[in-house]
């Protein structure tokens, strides 16, 4: 039986003991690695072999990382880019999502953790790419795949525009974002990446406003026996139900969602959800 080919990723930081201890790991991973100093050395070697994934700096000498990604992005056969890079300005993200970026990491992140991400995206299924609509720093527009890998891509770049809130509005706003985005590529997209889910981000000094609208005919509230959000005076009693119909523990999301954020809001159809979070004054002052 022929082997399977090893992953190939070429590791492109102008840290040598980045690029020494990420190639280590990787190499312990069955991955073939190739490492580059600058921009320029790191597009004559995509240039002479394939690679599966590029670990790619922002900050690089002669030819930056952006650069990179745009010249790499418009091949016919494009290897998936990780950006990474101590620059988290709105500006900086956004250039990366509409150059194709697969994901987006904020430093300091430990060697083992950008290994992580590497392997679950060297395994990751090739979607349809994510179209930008608008990428103002205030107000950001996608058009994403239903697919819950898709998901956590979008997740990694959102991160990044929220860098600068404090932690817990941070975390708060980050679960029921992720929280009604998966139900929008479940129940609206069906988990079919050629639907799409349309994304809309507004920020302004006093508040976070995020509107997510599934390709899917909508949901009635009342119908939702099997979660907690749909009793309110029990909130254990969806469980059973669940129990019944043969599906997993859970249920809850709906009604963390409602903790989390200060206004939630459903067209009639059910099929597009608004949710704010406001801010204070401190959280909202940009640098």
């Amino acid at each position: 039986m022929k082997a399977k080919p090893r992953p190939r990723v070429l590791v492109v930081d102008d840290d040598r003991a980045l690029r020494h201890v990420v190639g280590k790991l990787l190499q312990a991973e069955g991955v073939s690695v190739s490492t580059a100093a600058d921009g320029v050395e790191a597009l004559e070697k995509v240039g002479k072999r394939k690679f599966d994934l590029l670990l790619l700096d922002v900050g690089l000498p002669r030819l930056n990382g952006l650069e990179v990604l745009g010249r790499v992005s418009s091949l016919p056969s494009p290897p998936k880019v990780v950006m990474m890079t101590s620059d988290d300005t709105p500006e900086t993200i956004l250039r990366a999502v509409r150059e194709k970026a697969y994901a987006y990491l904020t430093k300091p992140m430990s060697p083992r953790e950008m290994v992580e991400v590497i392997r679950n995206a060297v395994a990751a299924p090739v979607l349809p790419p994510i179209e930008v609509v608008s990428a103002r720093p205030e107000w950001v527009e996608l058009l994403v795949p239903s697919s819950l890998e898709a998901v956590d891509r979008i997740q990694s770049f959102m991160k990044g525009m929220e860098a600068r809130l404090p932690e817990d509005v941070r975390d708060s706003v980050g679960s029921a974002f992720r929280e009604l985005l998966c139900n929008a590529v479940e129940w609206g997209g069906k988990l079919d990446p050629t639907r799409r889910v349309r994304i809309a981000y507004v920020r302004t000094k006093r508040m976070l406003l995020y509107r997510i609208a599934d390709p899917g005919p909508g949901f009635r509230p009342e119908a939702l026996a099997h979660a907690a959000v749909t009793h309110p005076d029990d909130p254990l009693e969806h469980a059973q139900i669940r129990e019944d119909l043969g599906l997993r523990p859970g249920g809850f999301g709906l009604l963390l969602v409602r903790s989390m954020v200060d206004e939630l809001v459903y067209n009639e159809a059910h099929n597009e959800v608004l949710f704010v979070k406001y801010l204070e004054p401190a959280a909202s002052t940009t640098e």
